[in-house]
């Protein structure tokens, strides 16, 4: 496995005053990504948010982007930072990749992993795969007028219904961070084949992992679905399983308060009662395949059209206009 180049650091902002706490953002995401409860957090932590290699500002790797290489680079910052030992949150990608960490011991404390991708089977692999590529293809597509769309509740919600459950009330400069980072990662295509076709995520002995460890997972999550929670928690049968209702990929959108609650609670060291840590049944939030396929389907759609429309409006334009 190659890593990353000894000289390379990552881009990352911080903020507040406290115990470190780390965020690591998702594919094709920033440190913009946490700007919902980035001050929240900041309140009671001195909170560190990273870009990961190809994302944001920080360079991309000289050598493969998977989640080895991107765990070796997060274990180079927090070691040339004197970090070892933080506490972590991270979503979706970065849920992923602060479970690797967690597995491997000695690089994180706490950890609070929302929503995790790379525990789906089966049928389930294609369609992330191909949904997710779609998007990123539209997205890059429709950059010339993402500041409007994105600017715009109904523009959200034509954007961003595979990721959120009420897209129309994500803060609107948030989702042009967000749709202007996803278009413009150097490291997203290789990534996402990766996520989809690369290494399994290899499993944490019960009993090796002594710090606290949450998983949480949005009941209307379009991406990584609930169903995947399954297989999450028998890779890491040390995690505790948080619910969000209401909720869809990215709970930091759709609940950022419960989210900031859940997070200064489990990364404090606070004892969460377990009638809300009830690992309860996920099948039933599960979308079926039609579903997940239909969501791919309308973004294309309806995203596809907004396009035309913009480019038609542009040729219509009066010369010199």
């Amino acid at each position: 496995m190659l890593s990353p180049s000894p000289i390379m650091d990552l881009h990352f902002v911080r903020r507040g005053t406290g115990r470190p706490l780390l965020l690591v953002h998702g594919l094709g995401g920033s440190w913009r990504s946490w700007n919902a409860i980035l001050d929240t957090l900041a309140t009671e932590r001195d909170v560190i948010a990273v870009d990961l290699p190809g994302h944001g500002q920080t360079l991309a790797l000289s050598g493969i982007h998977s989640i080895g290489t991107l765990a070796d680079a997060v274990t180079d910052f927090l070691t040339r930072h004197d970090l070892l030992g933080i506490d972590a949150v991270g979503s979706s990608m970065g849920a992923r990749l602060v479970l690797e960490l967690a597995r491997r011991g000695g690089v994180l404390g706490a950890v609070v992993s929302l929503d995790p991708g790379g525990f789906w089977q089966g049928w389930q692999i294609p369609v992330f795969y191909h949904s997710v590529s779609l998007s990123g293809k539209l997205v890059k597509a429709l950059q010339p007028v993402m500041p409007a769309l994105a600017g715009s509740a109904v523009g959200r919600t034509v954007l961003l219904p595979q990721f959120s459950a009420r897209p129309w009330a994500v803060d609107a400069q948030l989702a042009r961070d967000e749709m202007y980072s996803f278009a413009h990662s150097p490291a997203f295509d290789e990534l996402l084949d990766q996520l989809a076709h690369g290494e399994v995520q290899r499993p944490a002995p019960k009993g090796s992992i002594a710090e606290p460890l949450v998983i949480g997972w949005g009941r209307q999550d379009r991406v990584c679905l609930p169903s995947q929670s399954r297989l999450a928690l028998e890779k890491f049968p040390d995690a505790r399983l948080y619910w969000f209702e209401h909720c869809g990929h990215f709970p930091q959108w759709d609940q950022p308060a419960e989210a900031a609650r859940l997070i200064l609670a489990v990364t404090g060291g606070e004892l969460l009662p377990e009638e809300f840590m009830v690992q309860a049944n996920p099948a039933k939030a599960t979308p079926k395949l039609p579903h997940a396929a239909l969501v791919g389907a309308a973004l294309a759609l309806l995203a596809g059209g907004l396009w035309r429309w913009s480019a038609q409006r542009k040729l219509q334009r009066p010369l010199g206009a």
